[in-house]
């Protein structure tokens, strides 16, 4: 059973990590252009968060853990998401009126790097479950590392940074969500109730960036057209998730 979730975890970490490179397919965009791509990426990776938190993550966690505990995990990984961002993620610069562009770099790098070895072990804990879970879980994940690693890629280049060196330095980074698997695969028979606690945590942290981080950009879209676009990708986005549930059982 522990080969089996290695394996999986872990090619699943792999795919996901390769989406770090996808900062060198906006190179040859207009910004123009790009932020409006970048608009409908953010909207269906928001509706894709959303409903794999609620429509898969949280209906398996129902069925493993009942009671107040399982709504206290949520918001635990709710919580943790915050801090995660506030003190390791930061993306914008106050103090002063002005930062160093170099440090903020690094810093968003590590940040990144937190976060994506806790995707690893989400993933380990979908395949645990199942592996159409498993797979749901990934897609869901992929879904927002998409927009979220354009946007790393521009800020190493913001920053300073070499193109070569940027998408090298965001690929290190997204490697540590095979370190998470492969942590979690040798863990999770040891830690009583993995998966119904990793689970609702998994969901508190999707809700957290999809309502804190990525619908807070579509409000920014002053067009109208364009922020209807965005709101019909988000229920695509959603449409998507629930598709996987009937179709495939994740």
């Amino acid at each position: 059973m522990v080969g089996d979730v290695l394996v999986y975890s872990v090619v699943a970490t792999f795919i996901v990590s390769l989406f770090s490179f996808v900062g060198v397919f906006t190179l040859g965009l207009k910004e123009k252009r790009l932020k409006k791509i970048l608009l409908l990426l953010v909207a269906f990776s928001a509706g894709a968060l959303m409903g794999g938190a609620f429509l898969h993550l949280l209906l398996e966690s129902i069925e493993l853990e009942s009671g107040c505990a399982l709504f206290i995990f949520v918001l635990v990984g709710f919580s943790l998401f915050f801090l995660i961002e506030k003190f390791l993620f930061w993306r914008h610069c106050h103090e002063h009126g002005h930062c160093e562009i170099h440090t903020f770099t690094y810093m968003n790098l590590i940040g990144d790097g937190v976060h994506n070895f806790i995707d690893g072990l989400i993933i380990v804990a979908g395949f645990v479950v199942s592996i159409p879970f498993g797979i749901t879980t990934t897609i869901a994940i992929i879904a927002h590392e998409i927009p979220q690693e354009i946007g790393d890629f521009g800020v190493l280049l913001y920053g300073g940074w070499k193109k070569v060196k940027a998408l090298l330095f965001n690929f290190a980074s997204g490697i540590t969500a095979i370190i998470g698997a492969i942590v979690g695969s040798f863990t999770y028979t040891f830690i009583p109730n993995f998966v119904p606690f990793l689970l609702p945590f998994a969901a508190g942290g999707f809700i957290y960036i999809a309502s804190s981080d990525l619908i807070p950009e579509l409000h920014k879209q002053k067009d109208v057209k364009r922020s209807i676009m965005a709101f019909i990708m988000f229920l695509i986005g959603i449409g998507f998730m629930y598709a996987i549930k009937i179709y495939f059982g994740g």
